[in-house]
């Protein structure tokens, strides 16, 4: 196994392995995206994987994963899966358009795809990169380049599969579209790279699901690159679901750009992996720009979760709103790191964020960092951050009604997730999110 000391970079075992993964990828991908792959590839090569004396990494060690001789690029047939094991991951109606993945391939007979009304394109990337090249091309790595993160030019050099989204102008979608991306037992030692596009165009209303389920306990890597273009007057509402098994590894990044005077309300909810780290970018790139972000991570045996978000006030007269919240348990671990930018030019911006962690027990951990970075004189911007324990006279009160601590505490902890998941706009998807959050904190509906 290579070195892993500060600037190793891959390391040439490493690095010798990947590119030949990488140079098998390349013979049956589609030609109008090999240059930028091999450049992302290049990328990737000269940086490696991060490190924990970087500053954006150092709670996060990734060491697991760039030691482990992942199965990569992989294509073929899915693995076969009954369609009632799906049942606990799917959300809201049978009639809305699911693309399911399984162990990183696309399986058409667990997904349901009704003709889409005119205007309205949704598609498994490996399908897209055919019918809809250009878009792809166009599109592919437009916000999220190789180089905003080590493992974003990983995906981009790798990535064969995921899905396409496109909502033309003046087109509203009135229910959910859920991408499930399901690993299994087939997936150990095996890793996903999933690339998503998510394109809305004017005047738009679309909500999108983006979940990540496991089955099984297989030791698997998914790294999953989502990329949101929000056009001018567009409104849209953005889950992200990540509940794998306790034994993979999860890394993900959202880059979100937004135009004048959109819309973009995301919700995020990290419960599963052993390691978990998940970016969110937002760009205002436009005026009367409003952008939510609302998040919830659930820790418990030895799971490290991370959440990076960054927002990007470009231009004046915007609000960002910005909850995440932490719920720790056993030695379980949290990573929060929320960064504001503010630019000279955008004034009259209104920009909040608040990190508030609940610890249950004395071996679990937060690293909480809200930043602001403020270059303009007249805005209106808060933080805040918490870490604490379940108050004792709340107890009390519960307890002196007869019902026993352990309960109080299920019922106290379930009621501080309540308050952020209450923000999800979706009824469907606000219900089936509380029904997750009950079923883990042991909490009867």
């Amino acid at each position: 196994m290579a070195d892993r000391g500060a600037g190793a970079g891959i390391g040439p075992a490493v690095n010798h392995s990947y590119a030949e993964a990488f140079e098998r990828s390349l013979l049956d991908a589609p030609a109008a995206l090999a240059p930028r792959r091999r450049r992302a590839f290049d990328h990737f090569a000269s940086v490696g994987f991060p490190t924990t004396r970087q500053e954006d990494w150092r709670f996060t060690p990734v060491a697991p994963i760039a030691g482990q001789s992942w199965e990569l690029g992989r294509a073929g047939t899915p693995t076969p899966l009954a369609a009632e094991s799906l049942a606990p991951f799917r959300f809201g109606s049978s009639e809305w358009t699911t693309l399911v993945f399984v162990d990183g391939v696309f399986h058409p007979g667990l997904s349901k795809r009704p003709t889409p009304p005119e205007g309205l394109v949704i598609e498994p990337l490996s399908e897209a990169v055919g019918c809809n090249a250009a878009l792809i091309a166009e599109r592919f790595g437009a916000i999220a380049g190789p180089e905003v993160t080590p493992f974003a030019a990983l995906n981009a050099a790798f990535a064969r599969e995921g899905a396409l989204i496109r909502v033309a102008a003046g087109v509203e979608i009135t229910d959910p579209v859920h991408l499930l991306y399901v690993t299994t037992e087939g997936g150990e030692n095996r890793s996903q790279q999933v690339r998503n596009l998510l394109v809305f165009e004017r005047g738009t209303r679309a909500q999108v699901v983006e979940s990540y389920a496991g089955l099984g306990a297989a030791v698997s890597f998914t790294n999953a690159v989502t990329e949101v273009s929000v056009a001018r007057d567009a409104w849209i509402e953005h889950t992200r679901i990540q509940r794998e098994s306790e034994s993979a590894y999860h890394v993900g990044l959202t880059s979100v750009h937004q135009e004048t005077a959109s819309h973009y309300r995301s919700f995020t909810l990290n419960a599963g992996a052993s390691l978990s780290r998940h970016d969110l970018q937002a760009r205002l790139a436009g005026e009367e720009v409003e952008t939510l972000l609302y998040g919830l991570y659930l820790g418990r045996n030895q799971q490290l979760v991370d959440n990076h978000t960054v927002i990007f006030h470009d231009r004046p007269n915007c609000r960002s709103w910005e909850v995440y919240k932490g719920i720790l348990d056993d030695r379980s671990h949290a990573v929060f790191n929320g960064k504001v930018f503010v630019k000279p030019e955008a004034q009259k911006t209104d920009a909040k964020q608040t990190n508030r962690n609940l610890l249950l027990s004395d071996g679990a951990k937060v690293d909480t960092k809200p930043q602001l970075e403020i270059f303009a004189d007249d805005v209106k911007c808060t933080h805040g951050a918490t870490v604490g324990r379940i108050d004792e006279v709340a107890y009390y009160y519960l307890q002196s009604r007869g019902i026993p601590r352990s309960e109080a505490q299920r019922i106290l902890t379930y009621a501080f997730a309540a308050e952020v998941v209450e923000e999800v706009a979706s009824e469907p998807v606000r219900q089936a999110l509380d029904h997750l959050v009950r079923d883990r904190m042991g909490v009867r509906s």
